[in-house]
């Protein structure tokens, strides 16, 4: 592969889907509820090609988007690229040069698709805290009205990790005759107790800010809560064996204790940053719907508890990856997902991928994990070729 596409900046820009312009046509979600007039912000990378066997579904986790590769300027140095954009592009593991990937924002996000910042069209005014609640097979819902909207009739793959994991599990279920191959990377079928304890203090932190105001913030947006939210969630991204690499128990500004309780070591103020950057980037009552979301899914929950029933129609080919030090989502879980497949007889793969980083494994470990899905997406269009 020719260098200079790795070096090449891919341009791309967001794109919007609007769906649910009538009662009929509204999106009715699992509490209930429907949605009417919503926004799909996406983007698209490659091209479809003639047969139509080449479509990629990337699905983001709780804080990502629909940028997940490229650029939007051709030359601003100060611009990041897209989230995970050493495994999106050009001659990259997942190849726009053969594949037509596409990504969006899900709904009740805070990156262009509708979500409780967004106006209520019933009342012109920000739904904030009247915003419904919402599901992951609510996210997978609004993504297929996408998928109808691109006209694409199957996916290739759909690809995720952490929430995307949840989301690629959800479409394996609803829609198993779309999908060709389903990618499920550091995730769970079912959010554990713990997690769900570290997003109930997460989200008391935001709610506690005298600033939230029940979630009617306007320009004074809860900053403290939101910050100490994202601190709280990053140590789980993270391993104790990486933290100690990364960090050990350096001080930050002197070679003494301050005996206060501001900054004193390295890792404080690390957290600090990691906080302060997400407030500039994402929306408080976002948080706390997305995470709402990841407490309900139970991928058993429509057989009882019973994973394998649950699981039953998944017609799709599977690969299930997780990573050594990951404690937010153990191999455990992976494997548990693996046997109620086997035990449908799907045609699953798994791997468990040796390393420090933690959760935050699968945007890292981008050279491991690119191998694998290069090689996995590549025998799946083959298989889908051949019928």
């Amino acid at each position: 592969m020719d260098k200079k596409e790795h070096t090449r900046r891919l341009i791309v820009k967001p794109l919007d889907f609007t769906f649910g312009e009538t009662e009929e046509d509204a999106l009715l979600l699992d509490c209930g509820k429907k949605l009417t007039k919503a926004n799909i912000r996406y983007e698209t990378y490659g091209q479809l090609n003639h047969a139509g066997d080449n479509a990629v579904l990337i699905l983001h986790a709780l804080s990502g988007d629909a940028h997940v590769a490229g650029y939007y300027t051709e030359n601003d140095e100060k611009e990041k690229p897209g989230w995970w954009d050493d495994m999106v592009g050009p001659g990259k593991p997942i190849n726009t040069n053969q594949y037509f990937v596409v990504c969006s924002n899900v709904i009740g996000g805070c990156s262009g698709s509708t979500g409780p910042r967004s106006v209520n069209p019933e009342t012109n005014r920000l739904y904030n805290m009247d915003f419904p609640v919402i599901t992951i097979a609510d996210m997978v819902r609004a993504q297929h009205r996408l998928m109808k909207h691109l006209k694409i009739d199957k996916w290739l793959g759909v690809i995720g990790g952490s929430m995307g994991g949840m989301q690629v599990l959800e479409w394996a279920r609803l829609y198993p005759e779309q999908i060709q191959c389903a990618i499920a990377i550091a995730t769970t079928p079912r959010l554990s107790p713990q997690s769900i304890a570290f997003n109930w203090v997460g989200r008391e932190a935001i709610k506690t800010d005298p600033k939230w105001d029940n979630g009617n913030y306007t320009d004074t947006v809860p900053d403290k809560g939101l910050a100490t939210a994202r601190m709280l969630a990053h140590v789980t991204y993270l391993s104790d064996e990486s933290m100690k690499r990364k960090f050990g128990r350096v001080l930050q500004k002197s070679k003494n204790y301050s005996f206060d309780f501001n900054r004193d070591f390295a890792v404080e103020s690390y957290l600090e940053y990691q906080g302060l950057r997400f407030v500039e980037r994402f929306d408080a009552n976002s948080y706390l719907y997305i995470t709402r979301a990841m407490d309900y899914f139970d991928m058993s929950a429509s057989a009882a508890g019973n994973l394998t029933k649950a699981l039953a129609g998944v017609k799709c080919h599977m690969l299930v990856i997780s990573f050594t030090s990951d404690w937010l989502f153990p191999t455990s879980q992976s494997r548990e997902l693996v046997r109620a497949l086997l035990n449908n007889n799907v045609h699953v793969s798994s791997c468990e991928i040796k390393s420090s980083y933690g959760h935050d494994a699968f945007l890292l470990e981008t050279e491991t994990l690119g191998k694998m899905l290069a090689d996995f997406l590549r025998i799946q269009r083959e298989v889908m070729r051949n019928g």
